[in-house]
């Protein structure tokens, strides 16, 4: 089960309370003292953040529960994505005084899309300017016209709020359920005393009603009956022991000594410790591997154990090369990605430039989407201005790194144009490799589709890994020195001489032939552009409008009242820290802005380039001296 939740909302707060209510801890914690049980690293503690997804197991009565507390904060959304990937289940926090956020409509509609179980909880009722009725509204009009509450609150906005539970079999939730089922709604028309329980457990599993609970994380109320309701609606899991072994890695962290812990779902069969298991990558071909160790989470904390079951999350030692996204056991369908890539960059650097390169590849491990680059700079990828202040903290921290930031700048895609075809035949002038390739390239409307146009069985199984592998790496830098994400590429011929030819041979030739084709069909170097929605006092809406348009953003949607306009748009991503950063003058400080990824649209004037960090296949001479000296 995933609790999930814009920035403040209150989750890590009724993690706690659960965690009380279950008998694992004696006391509730408290973010701002910073002795939470799931915040546990230092930085989290200081600023009062959940900054990596945390797992802490517990029972509810006779019901086991994997509890991941993700992140709030826009900035760590790959967390939360990495945690959607593996739930039966999820709890949505929404704060009763802030009401629903942009965060909150973009986790809600994530979770829709995946089809995860969902209870929403209102936390906060306790606070003063707390609402019920209209922040009902809100949720039925910006989350789920399906939200059901499940009681109604007394003494709203003072300390002593209460949640009352209504009975399950009341005319609200009857009407909602029978809108979704037509046997329902023939029973329910005809008075039929159908079994709303049952239907209400059915209709939550299968994502289409929501149940509301409201309550304060802070004074235990109506936790208990959102703890009902979890026993009551979730799914629990389903699959057991005697299926095939299946599993999917979802954190990647580093022990004390230094070595690599990968936190995985047994989604069906058994694991056992020094026992071979297969292991899926992400990209790259399948390897067997055997943990070493293997710990379950269990009522607050991790202890070893031999083998671990389906339903459980474990903790594994020993596995060197284990990434996040990789599956064990039986390969199951890949996670489609849930939220846009990091579309920032900015240029890190440290008096030991080796060390930092090291620090941040082993922090790369723990956060793929950081995707750290190495060429005359060192560069990390970033969602946001908060994730480069976590990442200047953990290298000073845990590597004794003290590192200085550029000024974050966009990430540019290129998008090819047409179509391209290139060849190198293995007897051609001047080729050094005992090997020749093939590609033609066109465009696709999204991700990258790789084709054999060639028999399999023509070529040694180790030689077509080796280029489908190379062909992956090299699309990170197209002609501008930008990733080409969505491209056809379809290997219209090889050649090898047996016993001559190695892999190294296809690695090496690749990158020229493809950047060949490509730079036949060209490319058109793309920029990111963010939709926005932002909230800012009526007395100050010509003023930021003005601010919008200086900083190349466009207004779509305006909502006026006497007090309060709320603007939706689009801004580049260029420009909208610049924007972020006026907004408080602009707006007296009562501004609210959320931005998230919306496209990629043709950058007006001279295309930016990227400096390249693969030898510049796009130049052949330049290419062998860059390989000569790689290999010295």
């Amino acid at each position: 089960m995933g609790i999930v939740a814009h920035v403040d909302a209150g989750k890590t707060s009724l993690t706690e309370r659960l965690l009380h209510a279950a008998g694992v801890i004696d006391r509730v914690g408290r973010v701002d003292d910073g002795n939470t049980q799931t915040d546990s690293m230092e930085l989290e503690r200081q600023r009062g953040i959940t900054i990596r997804s945390a797992v802490v197991a517990f029972a509810l009565g006779d019901l086991p529960v994997n509890l991941i507390d993700t992140p709030g904060h826009s900035d760590f959304i790959a967390e939360v994505e990495r945690a959607l990937s593996v739930l039966d289940g999820a709890v949505l926090v929404i704060s009763a005084v802030e009401g629903v956020q942009p965060q909150t409509r973009l986790l809600m509609r994530t979770l829709h899309r995946l089809q995860i179980p969902t209870l929403l909880f209102v936390n906060k009722i306790d606070r003063v300017g707390a609402r019920y009725d209209e922040l009902l509204a809100d949720i039925r009009r910006l989350l789920t016209p399906a939200a059901v509450p499940m009681g109604t609150v007394t003494e709203l906005g003072v300390r002593s709020a209460r949640f009352e539970p209504s009975p399950v079999r009341n005319p609200v939730l009857g009407e909602v359920l029978a809108e979704r089922d037509d046997d329902f709604l023939e029973q329910y028309l005809e008075d039929n005393h159908p079994d709303y329980a049952t239907e209400l457990r059915r209709q939550v599993a299968r994502g289409v009603v929501h149940p509301v609970y409201f309550g304060s994380a802070m004074t235990g109320a109506g936790v208990p009956e959102l703890i009902g309701g979890i026993r009551a609606w979730l799914p629990r899991a389903t699959t057991s022991s005697e299926d095939p072994l299946q599993a999917r890695v979802f954190k990647v962290e580093r022990g004390a000594a230094g070595q690599k812990i990968a936190s995985a779902r047994i989604i069906g069969g058994a694991l056992t410790a020094r026992t071979p298991v297969d292991v899926h990558p992400v990209d790259g071909s399948a390897y067997q591997t055997r943990p070493s160790g293997i710990e379950v989470f269990e009522q607050g904390s991790r202890h070893s154990v031999d083998r671990a079951e389906a339903g459980q999350i474990v903790a594994l030692r020993g596995l060197k090369s284990i990434r996040i996204g990789d599956q064990l056991g039986v390969r199951g369908g890949q996670v489609a990605r849930l939220f846009a890539p990091p579309t920032l960059e900015t240029v890190v650097t440290a008096r030991d430039r080796v060390k930092l390169f090291q620090a941040l590849t082993q922090l790369a491990e723990q956060d793929p989407l950081i995707r750290v680059r190495k060429a005359d700079e060192i560069t990390v990828s970033l969602y946001g201005e908060v994730q480069k202040e976590v990442i200047a903290s953990l290298l000073a921290t845990e590597y004794g790194v003290e590192v200085t930031f550029s000024e974050t700048t966009p990430i540019h895609v290129e998008q090819l144009i047409g179509t391209g075809s290139a060849l190198r035949e293995i007897t051609a002038p001047g080729n050094l490799w005992a090997a020749g390739v093939g590609f033609r390239v066109s465009p696709v409307a999204e991700g990258i589709e790789y084709e054999l146009e060639v028999e399999l069985g023509g070529l040694p199984r180790a030689f077509h890994n080796a280029i489908e592998e190379t062909v992956r790496q090299s699309l990170h830098q197209g002609l501008f020195g930008w990733e080409v994400p969505d491209i056809h590429v379809a290997l219209t011929h090889t050649a090898y001489y047996s016993p001559v030819t190695v892999a190294a041979d296809f690695r090496r030739l690749v990158p020229l032939v493809l950047m060949q084709a490509i730079a036949a069909a060209g490319t058109r170097v793309m920029e990111p552009v963010n939709q926005f929605e932002l909230d800012v006092p009526a007395e100050t809406i010509s003023r930021v409008l003005a601010h919008v348009a200086e900083h190349r953003g466009v207004v779509t949607h305006t909502n006026l009242t006497e007090t309060q306009a709320h603007l939706e748009g689009t801004i580049p991503a260029a420009t909208t820290h610049g924007f972020e950063s006026a907004l408080p003058t602009l707006s007296h400080g009562e501004g609210m802005l959320a931005t998230a990824f919306h496209a990629y649209v043709p950058v007006g004037g001279p295309p930016a380039t990227r400096t390249r960090t693969d030898g510049n296949p796009l130049n052949e001479k330049e290419y062998l001296i860059y390989l000569g000296q790689s290999n010295r």
